[in-house]
């Protein structure tokens, strides 16, 4: 029996982080994005109400949520830095325009509470953050879309070609970044009935009954999309390894939509969670072991074993720290202690 290839284990280990903070991003800052997305949908007599208890569920976590982001993109940059060269000169504009995004979205949560004094100012920080809170996901969506096309070549000598037409512009990208907004939409939705009691609370089951409806609709829509836009998906998710994936993520969707009818608020987060990470984990299965469809896999685009080992002992001991801290944040701020949930009624 030969002996396993310790490169081979740690370029594994390394992908395996990698796809853990994709997941916690989606799960987590996804939700921040799906709130701006319900702040410019507000409508109804309690509109101005739905927009306060979506601030006051994103005030406290907004800027650690992304700290996910952060950690994906270093990783990248020093695990994988042929992938990050690629994908910085493959998808410039729509990583852009999404970074442009996230800037504007978090100026213009600060700015808005202070601007309410002004006339016209808080309305326009509030419309410049739900805006950027809705296209931003997009073109994330759209280029991990583009990602999977295989219309990205990398050549022997690092050489990268993309059009733009058949990256992040062509059918099943555009699909992608519907559906991740959709994602968003639902998290939100389904996060925000278990912080609501009342009349709040109905209105957000029934926005995450009518998005988990969208997104059914929309992930119909993308699978045969990808025959065409992204075989290698489409190969593994209907013949693949990542077969199964298709049926437990449609049933932890049908979990979390009975729980959400039934108002099993609980059961239904967690389900939608669950569902979320189920379909990137299938994602990943379906394209590995490629980084980029066709040329980069995480065998190939790793850098060196001492920079892999150094990297592994790093985010050891840096969840050390960052894990229990931001524990610590979401008990503080989302547990159920004195105040710290029914805040609607304050400060009206």
């Amino acid at each position: 029996m030969p002996w396993p290839d310790p490169r081979a284990e740690l370029e594994f280990a390394n992908g395996v982080i990698l796809l853990l903070g994709v997941i916690l991003y989606a799960v987590l800052g996804g939700a921040d994005f799906g709130g701006g997305i319900w702040d410019l949908l507000a409508r109804g007599p309690r509109a101005e109400e739905q927009r306060e208890v979506i601030a006051h569920a994103i005030g406290p976590i907004w800027e650690a949520n992304h700290v996910w982001l952060i950690f994906v993109i270093v990783l990248v940059f020093t695990i994988f830095p042929p992938v990050f060269a690629a994908l910085s000169i493959a998808l410039y504009i729509p990583f852009s325009l999404a970074l442009l995004g996230i800037v504007f979205r978090g100026a213009a949560f600060i700015f808005r509470a202070p601007a309410r004094n002004v006339a016209i100012g808080g309305r326009v920080w509030d419309r410049v953050f739900a805006i950027a809170s809705t296209v931003t996901p997009v073109f994330f969506g759209m280029a991990a879309g583009a990602v999977a096309s295989g219309n990205i070549r990398v050549s022997e000598r690092g050489e990268v070609t993309a059009d733009l037409w058949r990256t992040w512009l062509a059918p099943f990208p555009l699909a992608i970044g519907l559906l991740a907004l959709t994602t968003c939409a639902f998290l939100a939705a389904v996060y925000l009935t278990v912080e609501t009691t009342g009349e709040l609370q109905e209105d957000f089951r029934e926005r995450a009954l009518h998005a988990g409806a969208v997104f059914a609709l929309l992930a119909a829509i993308a699978l045969p999309l990808a025959r065409g836009g992204a075989p290698k998906i489409w190969n593994d998710l209907t013949t693949g390894p990542a077969v199964l994936v298709v049926p437990i993520g449609a049933g932890l969707a049908v979990l979390c939509g009975w729980a959400v009818y039934r108002r099993q608020f609980l059961l239904a987060r967690a389900a939608a969670v669950g569902e979320v990470a189920v379909l990137l984990i299938g994602w990943a299965l379906a394209q590995f072991p490629y980084l980029v469809v066709p040329d980069l896999t995480y065998q190939n685009a790793a850098a060196s074993p001492a920079m892999m080992r150094a990297a592994l002992l790093v985010f050891g001991i840096g969840a050390l720290f960052l894990l229990p801290s931001l524990r610590y944040l979401f008990t503080v701020f989302k547990g159920d202690l004195p105040g710290a949930v029914d805040v609607t009624s304050e400060g009206r």
